[in-house]
């Protein structure tokens, strides 16, 4: 960890588990797959699974295969091995490599279906896998034209012993519009997988886990639950839609807070302009700070003149444009070197969120989360009881 870097993402491990209960309670026996993929939304990987884990998800799913073999390796000590699935398969994939981690990969594709049989033949193992269906994202997965076919060679490559299709999944492409057009979208995708399940019954796959749901469906979608449900963005306190709920109204806790030290303060006189091309130019005599994180950290530079700080309880905005490692901030006189600005955290304790970043740079919380960099030490705390020595870094507590 960069002990000299002047900001910190604190990570209260409380918040992750206070939201993985809140996706429990619009659950009905469901299994949960926890999505830590993307270094678990920016938060930290390792923590965020191990605490996932603990507030009880029955899977970990991310993106990545290199993700999920990283992962395997950072929980091996855990008995048993929690259940992992990656679903971004290309074709220098290893997956002799993927099934020695016990990976449960996500098949879309016949030559990713032919490629896993032939390496769990050769390791004379039966590979658990999730087919992927495409019923209106365009992106991953089997089209409904191919999908009976996929599901009758599945089937014979069970029959042989090389795999065992243990899930039937796909994605909601407009779960978090509920308007008219939104809610229909999501009606035909359901109906859709509705036939495709049959499909697979026909074909004969006896099928663990149909799973469609991420955060949108589970909070806002009922009849998309099936047997197990994928939230993300939720279980970070990030809401899957602003426009429809904030993370408050839908009893979420921001889990993230984004801080740093207070560089340098300075007093300017009335027409200083201030950063790159002179995008803020102050019209009487001000107190600017310097805030040492940019663009480089995951500073969304579209915040350049409205990105929310706070500093000693006061509410202040970023002041021209975000420069690669550093922005600037008008405040009050009697801010000085070494406070502490919070850029975002929870809003129950008055802090601008990541969701009021993105909406005032027009684009999505999870953006914002994820896009932070890795330069930047994660710490680990627990708001309910207090600071407990965790193994991923040195855990802190911030005051």
């Amino acid at each position: 960890m960069n002990r000299y870097f002047p900001a910190t993402l604190a990570v209260d491990l409380d918040a992750i588990d206070h939201n993985f209960q809140q996706v429990a309670d619009h659950l009905n026996g469901q299994k949960v797959m926890a999505i830590v993929k993307a270094n678990a939304y920016g938060h930290g990987r390792e923590a965020v699974a191990r605490q996932a884990l603990a507030s009880g998800a029955d899977y970990l799913g991310v993106a990545q295969i290199g993700e999920a073999i990283q992962l395997r390796e950072a929980l091996s000590d855990l008995t048993p091995q929690p259940r992992i699935t990656a679903w971004v398969i290309t074709p220098d994939v290893d997956f002799i490599e993927v099934l020695e981690a016990h990976i449960e990969v996500s098949i879309g594709a016949f030559w990713s279906l032919e490629a896993l049989a032939r390496a769990a033949a050769e390791l004379g193992v039966c590979a658990p896998i999730h087919i992927e269906v495409d019923t209106g994202m365009a992106r991953g997965g089997f089209a409904i034209s191919d999908a009976r076919q996929a599901f009758e060679r599945a089937h014979r490559l069970e029959r042989e012993g090389h795999i065992r299709v243990v899930g039937l999944w796909s994605h909601l492409a407009r779960a978090d519009e509920l308007d008219a057009a939104g809610r229909d979208f999501t009606s035909v995708q359901v109906a859709s997988f509705e036939r495709l399940r049959a499909q697979a019954a026909a074909a004969g796959l006896d099928i663990e886990l149909h799973h469609l749901a991420a955060s949108s469906g589970v909070f806002w979608h009922p009849e998309a639950l099936y047997d197990m449900v994928r939230p993300g963005a939720v279980l970070y306190g990030i809401s899957p839609n602003t426009r429809v709920a904030s993370a408050s109204e839908l009893n979420l806790r921001a889990a993230m807070q984004f801080s740093a030290s207070v560089m340098q303060v300075r007093d300017v006189p009335a027409g200083t302009g201030i950063s790159y091309g002179h995008t803020a130019v102050v019209d009487h005599a001000a107190h600017i700070a310097v805030i040492p994180v940019g663009y480089a950290d995951g500073i969304p530079r579209h915040a350049s003149n409205c990105g929310p700080v706070t500093i000693s309880g006061q509410r202040t905005h970023v002041l021209g444009r975000v420069c690669m490692d550093q922005f600037m901030v008008q405040t009050q006189p009697e801010v000085k070197e070494g406070d502490r600005a919070v850029l975002f955290g929870d809003a129950h304790d008055g802090y601008a969120t990541a969701d009021d970043w993105a909406d005032l740079s027009g684009t999505i919380g999870y953006e914002v989360t994820t896009a932070l960099s890795l330069r930047i030490p994660r710490v680990y705390y627990r708001s309910k009881h207090g600071t407990e020595p965790l193994k991923y870094p040195r855990a802190t507590r911030l005051h």
